[in-house]
């Protein structure tokens, strides 16, 4: 038994589409690809949980020719730093020859990078009988390790922290967050955490509607409504900037004044 813990970096930024029939004014070809994988992280273990190799790539964009700058703030993967690496179908092939193995489970940190793993292979027409169907959702379990409720989705970092785990490196460079999750999962496993299979096609077809995307040219007209005045590229760059940073919801608190009215969002 071999277990491959993997994580994924990922950008989109629907406005700087390669492919013109696919910006956001046509919904429906967007809806096909949301996503795209721009860094593979993988850890391989032993039944025993014992490392036996990493892997890490990054991916040459074929969507979208810039990435978000808020992808840049939270990875530190820019644009300029990508335009060399090989493209998905190479990387992807690389990661399946990492991960093959006779007897083989694929470890996630929740369930993102496993159904946008497979979304990207589809939308790339690759076999996806080369890589592993059965999976552990580690998340969850950490959850219920720490005395949550597994419905209580904690993120990576908390789960880091709360179980003593050293903190070398930044979180949200794949390589790295996977390494973490690996080290989570030799703390909480045991034998009644059981390998699930997982169905590409099923998700697909039952995958919850697409998120809605910002209308950025509609955001600063409004802006400069407001404002009696054009908008500066730099000011457009800081309004598209915290309009990501406020979706994290890493910024909200709780009020010390029950007068106090904050908006959820």
């Amino acid at each position: 038994m071999h277990y491959i813990v993997f994580d994924l970096e990922f950008n989109q930024d629907p406005e700087s589409l390669m492919d013109l029939s696919l910006r956001p004014e046509n919904k429906d070809k967007l809806k096909k690809y949301p996503t795209e994988i721009i860094q593979f992280g993988a850890v391989k273990l032993d039944e025993n949980f014992n490392q036996l190799d990493t892997f890490s790539r990054l991916v040459k964009p074929s969507i979208y020719y810039r990435v978000n700058p808020f992808i840049t703030e939270l990875t530190g993967i820019t644009t300029e730093s990508l335009q060399e690496e090989a493209t998905f179908d190479v990387v992807c092939n690389e990661f399946s020859e990492f991960s093959k193995e006779e007897e083989v489970v694929f470890c996630v940190w929740g369930m993102t990078d496993l159904k946008e793993l497979y979304r990207n292979i589809t939308y790339y027409n690759l076999d996806e009988k080369l890589l592993p169907k059965r999976y552990i959702n580690i998340q969850p379990s950490a959850s219920a390790y720490l005395g949550r409720s597994k419905k209580k989705m904690l993120s990576l970092a908390y789960c880091v922290e709360a179980l003593g785990i050293e903190i070398g490196e930044a979180f949200h460079n794949a390589l790295y967050d996977a390494l973490y999750t690996a080290e989570i999962l030799k703390i909480i496993y045991d034998p009644s955490i059981k390998p699930r299979r997982y169905d590409p096609s099923k998700a697909i077809k039952h995958a919850r509607p697409s998120k809605m995307i910002l209308d950025f040219p509609l955001l600063i007209e409004q802006f400069e409504k407001m404002l009696s005045r054009k908008v500066t590229e730099e000011e457009k760059e800081i309004i598209r900037l915290a309009y990501h940073m406020g979706k994290t919801r890493q910024f909200l608190k709780k009020s010390d004044n029950k007068n106090e009215n904050i908006p959820d969002n």
